[in-house]
C-alpha cells in the first residue's frame, strides 16, 4: 500500500452476524464492532458510538495540541460525548446531535490564562473530524459482487 497524506483506508470484515472487525493496518489490533441487541449481540461498539468517539477524540487532541503549543501546562484531559437519535421524515433513525464535554485539568491553582482562553477560541477549527461532520461529507458508494463484479 502506498502511503499518501491525502488518503486513508480501513477494512471492515464480517466475523459473525452483525459483528465486524475494523482493520486499520498492521500497526494496530482490529476493533470489533457490533450492533446492540436485538439486532446484534452487543459484542462491541456500533458505528454511531465510533463516530461519537472519533469526534470526542479529535476535539480532545485538538485542544491538547493547542495547549501544548501555547505552553499551557495540562495534567490530564478527558472528553465525554453524548449522542441523540431521532427519526427523520421517512422514519429512519439518524444521529441528531452530539454533545461533547471536554474536561482539561490544568493542574494549576491560578486558573485559566489568556493563552488557555485563546486555545478555547480556536481549537475546534482544527478538529478534522468534527468540522467534516458539521459540514457534511460526500460519500461515494459502490457495491461489487464477489471477485470485483459490479452489482
Amino acid at each position: 500500500m502506498t502511503v499518501n497524506e491525502n488518503t486513508f483506508s480501513v477494512d471492515v470484515r464480517q466475523r459473525d452476524h452483525f459483528e465486524f472487525d475494523i482493520v486499520f493496518d498492521d500497526a494496530w489490533p482490529a476493533i470489533r464492532v457490533d450492533e446492540p441487541m436485538p439486532i446484534g449481540r452487543g459484542a462491541g461498539p456500533n458505528a454511531a458510538r465510533l463516530l461519537a468517539a472519533a469526534v470526542g477524540n479529535c476535539l480532545a487532541a485538538s485542544l491538547l495540541f493547542c495547549l501544548e503549543k501555547a505552553r499551557v501546562p495540562i495534567d490530564h484531559l478527558e472528553a465525554h460525548v453524548e449522542g441523540t437519535f431521532e427519526r427523520d421524515d421517512r422514519n429512519r433513525l439518524r444521529i441528531a446531535g452530539l454533545s461533547v464535554t471536554l474536561m482539561p485539568d490544568l493542574g494549576v491553582e491560578e486558573g485559566p490564562t489568556p493563552r488557555f482562553d485563546r486555545c478555547l477560541d480556536i481549537f475546534e477549527d482544527f478538529c478534522v473530524v468534527t468540522q467534516s461532520v458539521r459540514a457534511g461529507i460526500d460519500v461515494e458508494v459502490r457495491v461489487e459482487r464477489g471477485a470485483g463484479v459490479a452489482a
